[in-house]
């Protein structure tokens, strides 16, 4: 993992000799003053045990041994109650925040394509009084449109502020919200929104002309749809019996006095409690058509409880930027998080979040640089997206300043794997690429995949503040495990919450046993009131992954693999429904072969694929541009990205330098791809790919490439 270190050894030597005198005169004073001594023994500590003394389990947090944390404080036990007990501990505090839009102009590529960029001004703010008399507003509003307590609503917006005000609206009237992903597909949009049968569903101008407005006719139930837009627009074309209504004008019809929240005095029944449905939140649909799973307010309360526990000093003065989608849990639980303890969120999306990024006018600042936010949460994509891009930097800096940063680097790693820190590395080597994401970042949470141990012992390096990698799903609230930020290992994800407990059940198909050697392995699953309340409206698939034990306690089954390690701590190593059996009968993981090659920095996304009628694995590889065009130049091969992604020759050439990154991964012989094709077109949620979260839709991706697996396994 270290960077190789391309220099004289005579040089190489003269700066080691620095770099010990340094650490000899400087070491003493600074681990007395910093209590580093205290630091490591706090992150080699035993974090879980199994409370059975069973090596399967269950694992609960060390601090939790005999009951289970389910809520942030005492009485608060439904999601108005929580925004409640934020306004009135936080009314004037900063609470969702906007930037102003100043200019929008086309851009020419060379290549002839036109991309939008756009200047931004400051963020604009609303506090938490005046979120809260929004959504009031809104909420009376809707009802006073018809919406119905315990009557399902549709939320299909990208991440936005008027997202959390529509969701804090439904939250305090009791309308059940049914949240979708923006990139599906139009026939998941429609089955999601005729499973729930709603009647009402909010959305942005864009969306209803991209994605709604084809699929109207097949939902017939609908008959509200809301814009959260501010200018007012006319829909001629929509089918006859929808109306379309401004957010702003829902929210005014709100505040009439006939319609505000005083008239409508709900009776007992109708009023939020704990076991009500709060969410319906349909899956990103990786694995087929997408499942609406039931979050209850307690399901909800009891995750962010937990995760809220694994940040330390979480308050009120600390800047949240969210723009991954909001219909993920990752986000969603996230921003309740940073809502319960008064935090500000600033808004933003992947294509406005650094100064680099695609929508942003050259020169002109992007999101990180304006906001300078202290907490994040990131998929591993964007994290192996940064990191490649700094990499690819990094090569392009003078001989001088390459080495400079390679030994500050590779000293800083052994620094911090002793949990020793490096002030003098931060500030003269790492702090410009720490103003990538605005120079306060604290703390990152990585969720959604994993993350590879290359890529987070980087951002922990460069941006000079540690990485909570978590682990947990849909069906848990995303709550399930966080590592500690005292924790600098890698490739694990921490262990059990405060809100759940673990046990490994043994599979044995996989090999995988709760007695094996020297650490217990078996399928997780995850027991907690943060356990949802199941799919919607599918019973066969809630008797398969769900069930009750004998104390009451739900669990969900996940269908990965983990192994808990000595300390407490879960790492997973298998998934289940990735493993496939070769025709001479070894068995594959086609996540763990993904993880090794997408750190290879000619790799931007693989997948790998198997079929069990054949004897090897073979991939489909978006590669780099840059590197392949510079790979393809050294070959003396020209071409357009989509040529040379056809040309055999340069199939060959990547493929001999995956099978070399295969081999320094220690993948076994069985587990490299034979036979690879290129893809020139990267992989996005809007080609249906991949989820929101970047997560490989392997049926969708093995449909696409049909052709070129019949060419790679034909031509044997």
């Amino acid at each position: 993992m270290k960077l190789k270190e391309d220099m004289s050894p005579l040089l190489l030597q003269v700066f080691r000799s620095v770099i010990w005198v340094y650490s000899v005169i400087t070491f003493l004073p600074w681990y007395l003053l910093s209590g580093a001594s205290g630091s490591q023994a706090h992150a080699k500590r035993v974090k879980a045990r199994s409370v059975s003394r069973n090596p399967a389990g269950p694992y609960r947090a060390v601090s939790n041994q005999l009951k289970l944390v389910s809520l942030l404080h005492e009485g608060v036990d439904t999601l108005d109650k929580v925004f409640e007990y934020a306004v009135v501990h936080f009314p004037q505090r900063d609470c969702l925040g906007t930037r102003e839009v100043l200019s929008e102009e086309d851009e020419i590529q060379p290549n002839g394509k036109v991309f939008k960029k756009v200047i931004l001004g400051d963020y604009n703010w609303l506090s938490y009084e005046d979120t809260f008399h929004l959504s009031q507003r809104f909420g009376s509003g809707l009802a006073a449109l018809g919406q119905k307590p315990l009557c399902n609503i549709a939320v299909f917006c990208e991440t936005r502020a008027e997202w959390i005000i529509a969701a804090q609206a439904c939250f305090m009237y009791n309308f059940p919200l049914v949240t979708l992903y923006s990139t599906l597909g139009g026939a998941a949009i429609a089955h999601g929104l005729n499973e729930t049968e709603v009647t009402h569903i909010i959305t942005s101008k864009d969306l209803l002309q991209s994605r709604l407005k084809a699929i109207l006719m097949d939902v017939p139930r609908l008959k509200h749809i809301i814009v959260v837009d501010k200018k007012p627009t006319s829909w001629p074309d929509l089918p006859r019996g929808i109306m379309v209504h401004n957010m702003a004008a829902v929210q005014e019809l709100g505040s009439k006095p006939e319609n505000s929240k005083s008239q409508f005095v709900f009776p007992p029944s109708k009023q939020p409690v704990p076991s009500d449905i709060a969410v319906i939140m349909y899956t990103s649909g990786s694995t087929g058509i997408p499942k609406g799973v039931m979050i209850s307010h307690s399901n909800i309360i009891a995750g962010i409880t937990g995760m809220a526990e694994r940040i330390p000093n979480l308050n009120e003065n600390d800047t949240y930027i969210g723009y991954l989608p909001l219909a993920h849990v990752l986000e969603l639980s996230a921003e309740l998080v940073c809502v319960s303890h008064g935090c500000r969120i600033g808004y933003s999306s992947p294509q406005t979040l650094a100064d680099q990024s695609s929508k942003i006018k050259k020169g002109s600042k992007g999101d990180t640089s304006v906001l300078r936010p202290t907490l994040m949460a990131a998929v591993p994509e964007i994290m192996d997206r940064i990191y490649k891009n700094v990499m690819t930097k990094v090569e392009e800096m003078s001989s001088v300043q390459k080495t400079l940063f390679v030994l500050a680097y590779n000293y800083k790693m052994e620094q911090i794997s002793k949990g020793y820190s490096t002030p003098l590395c931060d500030r003269l080597v790492f702090r410009k690429v720490r103003s990538l994401l605005g120079g306060n970042m604290r703390v990152l949470w990585s969720g959604g995949a994993p993350l590879s141990a290359a890529t987070q012992r980087f951002m922990n390096i460069c941006f000079c503040c540690p990485v909570g990698q978590g682990y947990g799903l849909t069906e848990t609230c995303g709550a399930g495990t966080i590592s500690e930020l005292s924790d600098y290992s890698t490739g694990r994800v921490g262990a059990p919450l405060v809100c759940s407990e673990i046990m490994l059940k043994d599979w044995e198909e996989g090999g995988y046993f709760s007695t094996d050697k020297p650490n217990p392995r078996g399928e997780i699953l995850i027991g907690g009131p943060n356990v949802t309340m199941g799919y919607y409206k599918n019973e066969q698939k809630n008797r398969e992954d769900f069930f009750v034990d004998a104390n009451g306690q739900r669990w969900f089954c996940t269908g990965d693999i983990g192994e808990f390690h000595h300390d407490g701590c879960l790492k997973i190593i298998d998934r289940k429904k990735d493993l496939v059996k070769l025709q001479a009968g070894e068995y594959v993981s086609l996540g763990k072969v993904e993880a090794v090659l997408k750190n290879c920095p000619l790799i931007d996304n693989i997948c790998a694929y198997a079929n069990s009628d054949e004897s090897y694995v073979i991939g489909f590889v978006v590669p780099n541009q840059k590197q392949l065009t510079t790979l393809a130049e050294q070959k003396g091969i020209r071409g357009s990205l989509e040529e040379l992604c056809n040309y055999a020759e340069m199939e060959k050439e990547v493929l001999h330098i995956i099978t070399d990154a295969a081999v320094t991964g220690k993948l076994e012989c069985f587990e490299i791809p034979k036979k690879i094709c290129l893809s020139p077109e990267p992989w996005t949620p809007e080609t249906g790919l991949v989820t929101d979260a970047f997560k490989l839709k392997r049926k969708e991706l093995k449909t696409h490439y049909q052709d070129d697996i019949e060419r790679m396994y034909g031509g044997k």
